[in-house]
C-alpha cells in the first residue's frame, strides 16, 4: 500500500529516508555524494512523485521505492 509521504510526520519521514539511504550502500559513480545530499535527493524524488513510501501489511515494513517499479 502506498502511504502519502505528506501524511508522515517530518521526523519519522527524515528517519525513514535516512535509513533507506544508509541501507542502499555504496555509490557506484565517480563522484562521492554526501549523506545529506542523498537524503535531499530522495526527498525531491518523493516531492516530484518519482518515488513513493510503501507499507507492506504482510511483512509489516515500510520502504521507499521508485514509483515506476512499484
Amino acid at each position: 500500500m502506498i502511504v502519502p509521504w505528506q501524511q508522515i510526520s517530518p521526523d519519522t519521514l527524515d528517519n525513514l529516508i535516512r535509513e533507506f539511504v544508509l541501507r542502499e550502500g555504496t555509490d557506484y559513480g565517480t563522484t562521492e555524494i554526501s549523506l545529506d545530499d542523498k537524503i535531499d535527493q530522495v526527498k525531491l524524488q518523493l516531492e516530484r512523485g518519482e518515488a513513493v513510501v510503501v507499507f507492506s501489511e504482510l511483512h509489516e515494513t515500510v520502504d521507499i521505492q521508485l514509483k515506476n517499479k512499484f
